[in-house]
Parts: structure tokens; sequence; C-alpha cells
């Protein structure tokens, strides 16, 4: 690595400038491995040292179970807000050290406008319920911050008031008024076999949350029972996750466009290090503004990236807890 990409421009983050991506995450590497105890033991480990790292290919991501076990700080401060998984019996949950509240709020805010336009032209409806059963959601933080910045009257969450949220939407349609109806899987197709309804003006966006709950289904088939019971032409999905503060949007079919300064790439199973820009295999993701974290992170989904940079996933890779956890000792 040259000395022109030695220094991680904070203030770039969100820069849409060509070229920037590479540079700022060549050098948010740098600063990761030098200032991340647990992260630069992790490449030294793996006899990856930055002066060695010539593409994005080569930089080592932490498998995200060690964000279950350490906690994955980049230099001293004291968080801000902590934000934990769910996790299902018996497992560990996540837990994500955020530094700067501010840094996620910029970073959903600006993600979601990309996509969809400014926050206050829709009315924000969370069907949450699991989440807001316990503390420390970031998913929950989200919502709750657009809603916030919706600042429409009728905007909220809604746990289990199914009725009231059906007159709701019975009225935001009859007044045209764009809304956000976004929800865990299981809430939203509860709420389909019981109010299915015509939705024109409405987006409905799942964000995952099956397990456990009641029968696994597809993605697949959750989107066509969803569209079926309430005549909708796409099922929009949102991807996130505890240890990111980026997300990734689909507006149909289940493929996802990560926000500008998100990445998606690809490796291979039998080879954790063979990292490549698409093809199909286990998801790698790098989230620049997981600059206080770590930013380069081997997820558990299978998923296939395409050459434009969007990408679908598949399923889970099976016994995900195991992985990782006796590469470094610490």
């Amino acid at each position: 690595m040259n000395n022109r990409v030695s220094s991680f421009q904070y203030d770039e983050i969100f820069s849409g400038l060509p070229g920037y991506f590479d540079r700022n995450a060549l050098a948010l590497f740098r600063s990761q491995y030098e200032r991340n105890d647990l992260y630069g033991q992790f490449a030294r480990s793996l006899h990856k040292t930055p002066d060695g790292i010539a593409g994005l290919e080569q930089v080592p991501f932490l498998p995200i179970s060690f964000f279950k076990t350490h906690s994955v700080r980049t230099g001293l401060f004291v968080p801000e807000i902590i934000f934990e998984s769910s996790g299902t019996t018996g497992q560990t949950a996540s837990r994500h050290d955020v530094k700067s509240v501010s840094l996620y709020r910029e970073s959903f805010t600006r993600g979601f406008e990309l996509f969809y336009g400014p926050v206050s032209d829709y009315c924000i409806i969370g069907l949450l319920p699991a989440y807001l059963e316990r503390s420390g959601s970031s998913l929950v933080f989200m919502v709750d911050e657009l809603i916030r910045q919706s600042k429409h009257p009728q905007s909220g969450f809604y746990l289990y008031a199914f009725d009231k949220l059906h007159e709701l939407l019975i009225d935001l349609e009859k007044k045209r008024q764009k809304a956000l109806l976004i929800g865990v899987s299981f809430a939203l197709l509860d709420f389909a076999g019981e109010f299915p309804m015509h939705l024109r003006s409405t987006i409905m966006m799942e964000t995952g949350g099956m397990k456990g709950r009641r029968e696994e289904i597809t993605r697949a088939q959750l989107h066509e029972t969803l569209k079926q019971a309430f005549r909708l032409p796409q099922i929009h999905s949102e991807y996130g996750m505890t240890e990111l503060l980026s997300q990734a949007y689909s507006k149909g079919n289940g493929i996802y466009q990560p926000v500008p300064w998100m990445k998606a790439m690809i490796r291979k199973e039998d080879d954790p290090m063979d990292v490549q820009e698409s093809g199909e295999g286990l998801l790698n993701i790098i989230d620049l503004a997981n600059r206080d974290s770590c930013a380069f992170i081997a997820t558990d989904d299978i998923a296939k990236v395409y050459p434009d940079g969007s990408f679908e996933v598949l399923g889970r890779m099976d016994n995900s807890d195991l992985r990782g956890c006796s590469l470094l000792a610490v």
C-alpha cells in the first residue's frame, strides 16, 4: 500500500467521489490494523500486513462470531450505545460497541433517503414486536429515529394491535399518503392472515426474523404470500445486522443494493482467503461506517454477488456459531 492511501478520511465516509471507496477502505484497513488490537492480531495470524495489501480481495475479513466473544473496538473509547443481537435459545448474542450514535444516525438516514427520498414524505410504521420486547436493538433504534424524522402524526410502532394497524392503513390509503410498513417477517405474515387488503400507497418492507417464531419458509414464499395478501407488485427488504452500521435495500426479488459506503464480496467456503468481487459463496461485507469497530466482516450468509455490486442472500451456513472461534485466542 502506498502513502497516498495511508490516512483514512473520516469526512469522506459518505462521499460519492469516484474511486473514494477503495482508497478509503484500504486506508481504514491500515488504521484498524494498527489501532484495533483484536483485528490486528487476527490479521497477523494470517500473515497479512498493510504493506502487503494491494487490493480489497487481499484484506482479511474478521469472522462475525468474534462480536459474540470479544469487544471489537478500534481505539479506546466509552460507547455511546451498545447494540445486541436477539440471539436464539442457547446462543450467545452479538454485541456492537458504538462510539458515535450520530454516525449511525447519519448512515441509516442517508442510506434510506438515497433509495426512497426524504423520510418526511412518509408515514413510518414499525411492526417489530419481537425487537420491541427487548433492549439494545439497532433495528428498533433506526426505525424509531425514522419515525421521529418523518414528523407524521400517525407514524409509530405497533406490537400486536393488528386491528388498529388495519384501520390506520385504510385511513392512509384513503388519503393517498405515502407510507412505509417495515416489519419482521412473522409479524407481517400474521397480519396478512388476519387483515388482507389492497395497498396502493404503502411500501411493505420485511427485515427477516422467522427463526423460532413459526415454521420457517423461504424468502420467495414469504414475498409471494405477502404480495397476494396485499395485492402488491413487490415486497421490499432491508439487509442489516447488529454488527454493521449501514444497510442494503431490495425493492423486489430479493436483490439487495448496498449503500455507496458499503460493499459486498464473496469468499469461497473451502478457502476463506479466496475473496472475489462477484460470484457465489459466503458473504463478506465492507462497511466504512464501522470505523470504530471493524469494517471488514465475514458473515455467515450464503450469497451471490453480481458484477454490478448487488447481492442476493441464499441462506445461512450451518454451525455458524462454531466458525472462527479457533482462529484466534485472545
